[in-house]
């Protein structure tokens, strides 16, 4: 790994590569990371226990791999692609054998010093794998069904795992990852519509194998009032809190709902709504915004690629990120069902914080290594 720093004759000096890091892009990603800091200040009640100073380390430790991450020369991640998704598959096989349950759900690996999540890390390597898949791929390839074979087996053993978690929700969003890759590497409409009528078809029987507390879920997205001092409390507390906020919001370490404990989950699921409550609509317009930006840049950089596999594993991580975002915030306002969802970059929690810092180092690699021309096969410059 070390000699990847600088390999072959397409290969940069490092401290070139460290002078063509988009450092706005690490600036932006650190705005978002200190949004986190701050709000889970906040929900402590102006304390960095046992929160806020957690996160802060983990942060600390994520910058650091993301920059070694992207400092990488692309051509390694892409030769070593197939061998993390079978490492991530490996842990999501280990969860299932003797995984750390919490909060009712079996998602978690203990490795002795700390906990990981595999789904997270999953999200990553999934993109990796599909990105090395249709690198050398030709649009007779793609049109194929026989070709999709094995993309839909990378993502579709991940899933299986993952819903036996149960994660519905990261389940999910790796196949909406997949749908997104797929799309942009040339696949029919019609592929994608037989696939949705395919989901379509399968939905009273996917009702019938939903446990009882996802079943609840649904029924109370659909009428949060049924249940509202169980199922249906925490969508009820957040809009609440969101409704409360108005248009500039009540001001830092003041929010009442959050405060006074009727918001649950307020450091993981729910952070974006006690955000909205202290800091308002405009407050969360500039949060959105700031996401917006870092799409902006992911999507540049995508464009920006001269290979195939940089540009795939661009747009995958964008992706990943935006669906994240995207379930988090549509959760709390109503607008989906609530599942177990964290918001990237803000939301507590170790896995998910350095797993999308990690992300964020492919990303950046693409751009710092953008030039580099990938051959069809893996070694041919």
């Amino acid at each position: 790994m070390l000699a990847s720093f600088n390999t072959g004759r397409q290969g940069m000096p490092l401290l070139r590569k460290i002078w063509q890091i988009n450092w706005s892009l690490v600036v932006l990603l650190l705005v978002l990371a200190s949004v986190g800091f701050v709000m889970l200040y906040s929900a402590a009640g102006g304390s960095l226990e046992p929160w806020a100073v957690r996160q802060i380390a983990r942060a600390g430790m994520g910058l650091v791999l993301m920059i070694v991450v992207a400092l990488v020369d692309i051509r390694f991640w892409m030769r070593w692609a197939y061998a993390g998704y079978f490492v991530a598959l490996l842990m999501l096989i280990g969860v299932e054998l003797q995984g750390s349950i919490g909060m009712g759900a079996q998602r978690w690996l203990d490795l002795g010093v700390t906990q990981i999540q595999p789904s997270e890390v999953m999200k990553i390597a999934l993109v990796l794998a599909l990105a090395r898949w249709f690198h050398g791929a030709s649009i007779e390839d793609v049109g194929r069904l026989t070709y999709l074979v094995a993309p839909v087996a990378l993502v579709g053993a991940p899933v299986a795992l993952v819903m036996k978690q149960p994660d519905l929700g990261t389940a999910l969003m790796l196949l909406m990852g997949t749908a997104g890759m797929l799309f942009v590497v040339g696949v029919r409409w019609w592929k994608f519509a037989l696939g949705f009528a395919g989901v379509i078809a399968a939905v009273p029987l996917g009702w019938n194998l939903l446990r009882d507390y996802q079943k609840a879920r649904v029924l109370t997205f659909l009428d949060p009032t049924r249940d509202p001092l169980g199922a249906g409390y925490h969508i009820i507390q957040s809009k609440i809190a969101l409704g409360s906020g108005g248009t500039f919001g009540k001001g830092f370490l003041q929010g009442t709902q959050s405060h006074l404990n009727f918001l649950p989950e307020k450091q993981t699921d729910f952070i974006f709504t006690m955000f909205a409550e202290e800091f308002g609509m405009l407050g969360s317009l500039t949060l959105l915004g700031l996401y917006l930006l870092m799409m902006v840049y992911g999507y540049a950089i995508a464009f920006r690629s001269t290979s195939q596999f940089g540009r795939l594993v661009a747009i995958g991580i964008v992706t990943a990120v935006f669906l994240a975002m995207f379930i988090n915030i549509a959760m709390v306002m109503g607008l989906i069902p609530a599942k177990g969802s964290t918001l990237p970059m803000v939301s507590y929690g170790g896995s998910s914080l350095v797993v999308t810092m990690i992300g964020f180092g492919l990303l950046i690699g693409v751009w710092v290594h953008r030039d580099v021309r990938i051959g069809r096969r893996v070694g041919e410059d």
